[in-house]
């Protein structure tokens, strides 16, 4: 055993190290919780702020959850005959205010390539907020006749969106990645139905993936997006903040575009006809809203689907044990779970105590840990922590990859259900305005009769303005309950035709 004067400077350096790194969050999920966000996805090692606003850096370990939810969405897509392709990120003026009404809705966001070294440009270039204005010149040069029909496209890209305020880590951001798909096809039918198929691929990611529950349905007039015909979306809900948010939308676009664009073809008849287009897309916003979900206040909660080390094995030696065997079981254990088809890894680091490595790896939200010392070394086992809850419990290493698969698959299930028990304690069913203020006020998604009006829709945000923002339609669920005949919209008094839910959101 060392000397205690070397124990001396050792727990000193420890000491030290832990002051640096400042492990442990600052502000609690529950008190704070814009802090909290900001600092879990610094702390969790997610992001790193950059010198511009609203621009982040995406560490290794977002990208690693980034290309999970990619390898799986992009596989789907491609059973549904969609090609991957690339368009430049500038777009001319002209060509991007084709679609006012789109414009319109994107216009205080479009960046501009003003300058080219010292010289002003003559055209000045827009960097694409979005790709319909971009691609679609070369659809109606590329789409002749019904037999290039349909035309199915997806792009991985970033785009840039500038004016805004209160940037957020994945939620707001001026630049983020995405997917865009953009499709053509003879038949609104066609359409009507890759609409919701590319929605259950969406609702998949947030339930399969992220453990995140959410709402399939479709956008108000007022909400959908500019210059389509109808939008559907997936929600997410933040108890927390008492907030929607906006999960991926699957638009269908109708013949606008297509009118503007001309994109015509010959169909079968010989006739001359427009297409019916969607477009769809689905962004970095997801990670975030996994961590704003399951985060705590030890840092993020990763579900294992998606966690980049789903396993980290960490050596527990204590006063004589023999470190070098102690060592070489974790490694061996490593070796067995990563055979076995897990992303595991293990902490060998000398300058770490165990506990130190605890927390730090419960700030990155690695679902489990494995702790093996002496004595689990004498009894063939391991000792397994899980971090969504802290369970703890000893594993013969014999049972090791069965017990962890099933134990994994056990987390990925429970922080689902966790999330969805949430969600539905938050959910308030209303009737008249009065219950619909103070469902508002007490942080509720609400669920409201609506005559579907978009002038009330407008007078709901005008009456409910106020410092955190005013109320709106998240989306008019597909699952509805049954409306009582002479149900009156909660706002206007009026028939409802429908319920809808209604909250604040990001």
């Amino acid at each position: 055993m060392a000397t205690s004067n070397t124990d001396t400077s050792n727990a000193a350096r420890k000491k030290e190290v832990k002051k640096e790194t400042r492990l442990g969050l600052t502000y609690k999920k529950d008190k704070d919780f814009g802090e909290w966000y900001s600092e879990v996805c610094v702390a969790g090692e997610m992001i790193e702020y950059y010198d511009i606003s609203g621009c982040y850096i995406l560490r290794p370990w977002t990208m690693a959850i980034w290309e999970t939810l990619q390898a799986f969405f992009d596989a789907e897509i491609k059973k549904m005959n969609v090609k991957n392709v690339y368009f430049p990120l500038f777009v001319t003026e002209n060509v991007l205010q084709k679609e006012k009404d789109h414009i319109e809705g994107f216009a205080p966001e479009v960046a501009w390539v003003t300058k080219s070294g010292q010289s002003e440009m003559e055209i000045p270039i827009a960097i694409r907020p979005t790709s319909e204005t971009v691609m679609y010149p070369y659809y109606s040069k590329w789409i002749r006749g019904h037999r290039d029909l349909p035309l199915k496209l997806n792009q991985w890209c970033n785009v840039v969106r500038w004016e805004f305020s209160h940037p957020t880590p994945f939620i707001r951001s001026r630049e983020f990645l995405w997917q865009e798909g953009h499709t053509a096809f003879a038949t609104q039918d066609e359409a009507d139905q890759e609409v919701l198929e590319i929605l259950e691929l969406y609702r998949r990611i947030y339930e399969e993936f992220l453990a995140i529950p959410v709402i399939k349905g479709k956008k108000s007039e007022l909400e959908k997006f500019a210059g389509g015909f109808y939008t559907t979306s997936v929600e997410a809900f933040i108890p927390n903040t008492g907030r929607g948010i906006q999960g991926a939308t699957s638009h269908c676009l109708g013949q606008n575009f297509a009118k503007m664009f001309e994109i015509n073809f010959e169909n079968e008849k010989g006739e001359k006809a427009m297409v019916w287009q969607n477009s769809w897309a689905y962004s970095t916003r997801t990670i975030g809203v996994m961590v704003m979900v399951h985060g705590d206040d030890k840092g993020l909660v990763l579900p294992p689907k998606v966690a980049s080390v789903q396993v980290i094995v960490i050596p527990v030696p204590y006063k004589d044990a023999d470190t070098q065997a102690i060592f070489d079981a974790c490694r061996s254990t490593v070796d067995t779970l990563c055979k076995a088809g897990f992303r595991a890894e293990v902490d060998l680091r000398d300058n770490y105590s165990p506990g130190w490595k605890y927390s730090h790896w419960e700030m990155k939200g690695v679902p489990l840990r494995i702790e093996i010392g002496p004595k689990d070394l004498a009894n063939k086992q391991v000792r397994v922590v899980c971090r969504d809850n802290g369970a703890k419990m000893d594993i013969p290493m014999h049972s090791l990859v069965e017990q962890v698969k099933e134990i994994l698959s056990n987390i990925q299930e429970s922080l689902f259900n966790a999330a969805k028990q949430k969600r539905e304690a938050c959910v308030k069913v209303i009737n008249t305005w009065d219950e619909f203020i103070a469902a508002l006020n007490n942080k509720k998604l609400i669920l409201a009769p609506w005559c579907d009006e978009e002038d009330v829709e407008k007078d709901v945000k005008a009456r409910t303005k106020g410092e955190h923002g005013a109320a709106k339609t998240l989306c008019t669920p597909f699952d509805q309950p049954r409306l009582p005949e002479g149900t009156l919209c909660f706002a206007s008094g009026k028939p409802a035709k429908k319920w809808t839910y209604w909250g604040r959101s990001y």
